[in-house]
């Protein structure tokens, strides 16, 4: 009877500790099923509310890598990124230097540019810029390479919009530093049309549209993506003038990076002239952004001594 009791006891016990780890002590959210952890009233800790919903998801924005390109920056934000493992990595382009009409030189340029991203643990997707699509025989490169200069996909619930800003790549109106074909603008029309019940859109495209003064934005294309953008929300990210800064249009945040090895003065933060890469993180419906310099970000050996117990004593004096 002792140890039937003694049974009954423990049984008891156990089953009120596994109700404490997923339930949590009194007032406590409930923990998540995958985390063991026995609560009690009084606990180390804040919550139990882990900060990974189902719908959360973090990727990176890289920017220019050419246009006065400083070797070595570039390879080393892919060890950065590969450090802190974003879901996938977007580009704003100007990949390589291009601006030739040598085909010999484009394949030297693009297999530099797919060995770095070859190293990569996650994706990446591609995005153009006027020195990859430089003249007609370079786009007609890149789409024998990639096929489209501009897509869409969709991930969570969350629309990804890649432009072409270069559509066509030669155009001899000086008033026009931009170029947005009729074809793609209808293209991105459909494709927001169809997507209208994401929670959120991003867009990328290498040259900032807006923010050039006193250009005709319908004339160049852009007025016709903002139009479709309309009445949803949405972020833009762009590079091209090596240069960092938000903007604040139409009540949605419009982002115009630094660099990724691109030419650069440096002069800091206050000029918007520094390397990085850009790190958004999904969590409900709105991103929270994030700017991560190179030099901010190093790996596990940045000091490294040997293990005190596998050195030689000292003799004995």
């Amino acid at each position: 009877m002792k140890s039937l009791a003694a049974g009954a006891g423990a049984a008891l016990i156990l089953a009120l500790l596994v109700t404490l780890s997923v339930t949590g002590a009194p007032g406590e959210p409930a923990a998540p099923k995958d985390l063991g952890i026995k609560s009690e009233d009084r606990n180390p800790w804040t919550n139990l509310k882990l900060n990974n919903g189902k719908d959360s998801f973090q990727f990176a924005v890289v920017s220019d890598n050419t246009g006065g390109r400083r070797p070595g920056i570039f390879p080393k934000a892919v060890s950065k990124l590969n450090l802190l493992q974003p879901e996938f990595v977007v580009s704003v382009g100007d990949l390589i230097d291009g601006y030739s009409e040598d085909p010999g030189q484009w394949a030297l340029e693009w297999s530099e540019f797919e060995t770095h991203i070859g190293r990569l643990e996650m994706p990446f997707f591609l995005c153009p810029g006027n020195h990859d699509l430089a003249n007609v025989p370079m786009r007609d490169e890149w789409k024998r390479k990639f096929g489209r200069t501009y897509y869409e996909f969709r991930y969570k619930d969350v629309l990804f919009l890649i432009v072409n800003s270069e559509d066509p790549p030669v155009y001899t109106d000086k008033t026009m530093p931009y170029r947005i074909s009729e074809e793609q603008q209808k293209w991105a029309a459909d494709v927001l049309a169809s997507n209208a019940d994401v929670r959120w859109t991003f867009v990328f495209l290498h040259k900032p549209t807006w923010s050039y003064p006193g250009v005709d934005h319908e004339k160049c294309g852009w007025a016709g993506i903002e139009t479709a953008l309309a009445g949803r929300k949405y972020t833009v990210f762009a590079g091209h003038k090596h240069n960092y800064a938000k903007f604040v249009r139409k009540g949605m945040e419009y982002y115009m990076l630094a660099t990724t090895g691109g030419g650069s003065r440096l002069r800091g933060m206050q000029d918007g002239e520094f390397d990085h890469f850009t790190w958004i993180t999904l969590r409900g419906d709105k991103p929270v952004i994030a700017n991560i310099m190179l030099d901010g970000v190093e790996g596990d050996a940045i000091r490294m001594l040997p293990d005190p117990e596998s050195q030689p004593k000292a003799a004995a004096k």
